[in-house]
This record gives structure tokens, sequence and C-alpha cells, in this order.
């Protein structure tokens, strides 16, 4: 019988002896028909979120410009009057109050937040103050306990309270502080993470507005950094918690819409802890699960930037990721468990519940965060190896620039290092996106709870902190590398081959990925 013909499946023109040029063959019949289109569907998808991101952002701009030029101060839109004195009620005419201090391991800080809250200024028979010590270290438990007991010496009331394990991390150590006999005497209660140090009148400022306006469930306070000159990273940090603290957190509170509680530095009405059902450990955000939860209640927060309390940022690399892990997979998390309570909920207008969702959760802690990473670090330089795409300027330069120098508002001292803050963020953008993600599938890590580590500031501690040891595989990231790797290669085709678009852009971005995978952004000293 005759052999059939062979069928050639290749066509002519496969090169078949030459690799590089196979697959240059291949890449080039899919990138017309695959390639390129699924590059357009991203490039539409990214600048639909960034349009979305720069609205928010230029809404935030004109409410914090009014609420600056004609708005009127916490104590004018509220009523606030000191708390008089009563010859005849005595001292009872002040409401009890519960300090709580919630610690773990806390070896360079502890003697500072509680020195803090011991020096706050209030009638001592109206005010406890409670170190919740989730401590697992023997000689730490030992010495914290042993400052309580100095503190208790001096006629402070101060309750040094442990656990038999750590169950629900934070929140749960907050809701069994709140069962002890004598919590259930106290109206409010003050939260202190270890790092922060309230000034003595921190209670007469704000109380008053919880005393004389019964529907405002908290009044938070302003962070301000003692060691944010320490180091780069430190600056960095700092310009977006102030742009946090400056715009996001007043925008909230004077337009009555929401604003989330920041876990420290804020005082609540124990009773609206109660209506919303207490503590939960369902995220690694109780802090913003219990704000929601109240919120949909009907309570009014309140927030008072002129009410400052010192506190610490993280001081290494591993500390600050650990930290915006915890951050950005959280709110995802507690939004995927939420959302659907938030859209049926009846005791809120549909304005708050739109802002909740849309504002506060979808853009600034979902798109915010992904859109950041996947289009500056992936498909604006994938727009560079395929020139067949490209991106409108209005998107690439001039709104990214809008969005930057509304950003600056926060920190006008750091102006100078805004480009620098990009770069930063960028980065940082690629530890945010993998967590977001995670928090809206619900992954293991959602619920890992990882206690931020800290050193002690210089400027508030006479011992110098010690250094963490250097430690090789802790010092060196291998996704900052390889993407900075990436990037790299990329800003040298657009050098040789492409439009040099994006060269500087790219090669910077490049070099802060290495820095950052180096394990060096925490020894950079800005001048």
């Amino acid at each position: 019988m005759d052999r059939l013909p062979a069928v050639n499946l290749l066509p002519e023109a496969f090169p078949r002896d030459d690799l590089a040029g196979q697959l240059g063959f291949i890449w080039q019949q899919i990138k017309t028909p695959l390639i390129v289109p699924l590059l357009k569907l991203a490039v539409g998808l990214c600048l639909v979120f960034a349009v979305l991101l720069f609205m928010e952002r230029v809404y935030m701009g004109i409410v914090i410009t009014y609420v600056k030029w004609f708005g009127r101060k916490p104590e004018k839109r509220y009523k606030w009057e000191p708390i008089k004195d009563d010859p005849e009620l005595g001292n009872s005419v002040y409401p009890m109050v519960l300090v709580q201090i919630p610690m773990y391991n806390e070896k360079e800080v502890y003697q500072l937040s509680i020195g803090a809250a011991c020096g706050l200024s209030w009638p001592s028979d109206r005010i406890i103050i409670q170190v919740l010590d989730d401590s697992t270290d023997p000689t730490i438990k030992s010495m914290v306990e042993l400052e309580c007991h100095r503190w208790a010496s001096k006629g402070i009331n101060i309750k040094y309270e442990i656990r038999e394990n750590r169950v629900g991390y934070k929140a749960g150590a907050l809701k069994e502080g709140l069962k002890r006999s004598y919590s259930k005497q106290c109206d409010y209660v003050v939260i202190f993470d270890a790092d922060f140090q309230p000034e003595p009148d921190f209670l007469w400022r704000s109380i008053p507005f919880l005393v004389h306006n019964p529907d405002i469930a908290l009044v938070q306070a302003r962070w301000v950094f003692v060691n944010a000159d320490e180091c780069m990273m430190t600056r960095m940090q700092e310009m977006s918690l102030d742009y946090h603290f400056t715009v996001e957190q007043e925008v909230g509170s004077s337009t009555y819409a929401f604003f989330g509680f920041n876990g420290t530095a804020g005082i609540w009405r124990i009773a609206a802890i109660e209506a919303a059902g207490g503590w939960k450990d369902r995220t690694t955000v109780e802090d913003m699960d219990l704000a929601v939860r109240a919120s949909l209640k009907g309570w009014k927060f309140l927030y008072v930037g002129d009410l400052q309390v010192k506190s610490e940022l993280p001081s290494t690399f591993n500390a600050f990721r650990h930290q915006q892990d915890r951050w950005s997979c959280g709110p995802a998390n507690l939004f995927r468990k939420m959302a659907m309570e938030i859209i049926r909920n009846k005791n809120v207008t549909t304005f708050k519940k739109f802002y909740v969702i849309y504002s506060f959760f979808l853009v600034r802690k979902i798109i915010a965060h992904i859109i950041t990473f996947v289009f500056y670090c992936i498909v604006l330089p994938l727009t560079v190896l395929i020139p067949e795409v490209e991106v409108p300027k209005w998107g690439s330069i001039y709104m990214p620039c809008i969005i930057t120098l509304l950003n600056s508002v926060g920190t006008p001292r750091s102006v100078h290092l805004l480009f620098f803050w990009v770069l930063f963020e960028n980065v940082m953008a690629l530890h945010r996106s993998k967590a977001t993600i995670a928090g809206l599938l619900g992954a293991k890590k959602a619920n890992v709870w990882v206690v931020t580590e800290k050193l002690g500031s210089k400027t508030t501690n006479s011992k110098a902190p010690k250094k963490p040891r250097f430690r090789i595989r802790e010092r060196l990231h291998l996704t900052e590398l390889a993407f900075g790797l990436f990037l790299a290669l990329v800003s040298c085709y657009d050098f040789v081959y492409g439009k040099n678009n994006y060269f500087i852009f790219l090669s910077l971005q490049a070099i802060t990925f290495f820095i950052v995978g180096f394990g060096y952004v925490g020894t950079i000293i800005p001048s």
C-alpha cells in the first residue's frame, strides 16, 4: 500500500533550525490577533479606574479647600464646652474613663506608653488605666507588670491584665478588657497602641464632644510622628499618612459621611461599641470593622485634627511591609464580608452607603492599590515592548501629576520629595495589591496578624534603639528584584529601540525596586 503524503502543519516561512527565529516567528503570529487586543483592553480598564481615582482625589481636594477656607471648626459644628465643677456632686460630674493600652512584646516602648497614659490629666478617681498585655516573652511580661506596679505605688489606678491565649489578637484583648467588672462603670474608653504618647490635656479636649453630643460615638485624634526624619522611608510614610489625616479623615468628618477609626488615639462611647455588637476578630482591621458597624447603626464620628498624639513610624522595611499587608488585606476582606450588609441597611442615608461602598472601600482601599501597581509597573512598560498600543498623555502624564500634587497638601515640607514618593509608592503597591487580592478572595493570610515591630524613637527615649540583626534572607526581597530587572530591561529596550517616552521613569522605577529589593530603603537619609 502506498504511504500517505506527510502533512506539513508548519508554514514554509517557519525557521526550523533557529530557536530564536522560531520564538520570534511565534511571537509575531500571536501578537496582532491576541496580545495587542488584550493589552489595549488592559490599558482601557486602567484608564477607567485611573479616572475614578482622579475624580476621587479632585473631590477630596475641593471639599478640603472649602473646609479650610469656609468650614467651621469642630467646636463650632458640635456643642463643646469645658466640663464644669459642681460643689455638690464633686468629681462625679466627670464621666468615668477607661484607658486601654494593648501590648505584645513591646520591650522598647512600654514605659513610654504607660507613662504617657498615667500622665493624663483627669480626676484620679474617674480614670482607670488598663494595660492589656498579650506578650509571649516572660521577661517582657515581668517588666510590664513591674512598671504597672510602679505607677500604682504612686496612686495611679492602673490594672495589669493578661490572657491565657491570644484569641482574636488585639480585638480579643480589647473585648476581654471591657468585660472586667471595673470596666462596666466606665462611660468612655480611650485606646492607645504601645507607641502612642498622648498629651496630658487629651481628655479635657476630647471628652466634652461626647458629653454634650449624645449622637457622637467616636472622637478620633491625629497622629504625628516623632521619628519622621529618621530615614527616607519614614519620610515617605509621613507623606502618605499626613494626606490620610489632613484630607481623607477631615473630609469624611466634615461632610458627616464616614471615616474609619484608626485603631488608636481615639475615644469611644462604650454604649456605641455595645450597640454595634462589640469587637470582632473576623478581619485584621477590627477598628474599621467596628467603625462601619457603628456607622450603620446611625452613630456619628468626629475627627479633630488639632488634637494630636505622638507615635512612631515603622523604621525597618519588614515591619512596614507587614503593616501595609495588614492595612491592605484587612479592608478588602471586610468589604467582601460587609458589602451586602451595607447595601441592605436601612438606618443610614443612601449618600452615606454610597460613600462607604464607593469612596471609602472601592476607590481608596481596592482600586487605588491595584491600579497603581498594574498600570505603572506592568501595563505601561508592556506598551514600550508593543508599540502598537499607546497610552494617551492625559492618562500617563497629566492626570498622575495632578493626583500627585493633590497628595502633597498633607506634608508641604516634603514637596521636594514628591517624585521619590511616587516611585516608592509604586513599589509598595506591589505588596498592597497582593494583600488586597488576598483579602477579596478570603485567603488564609487574610486573617494572619503580624504585630508591627517598634524600636523606640531616639527623640523620645534616652536609649538608642537596638538595630535588628542582619539576616540575608530578610534583607533580600526577590519579588522586588525581579520587577526591578524587568523594568530595567524594558527601559533599555525603550532607549535603544523605542521612542524614549518612558525611559527615565522606568529607569528610576527600576532603581527604586532594586533599592527596596536589596533592603537599603531604610538607610537612605534625606537631606
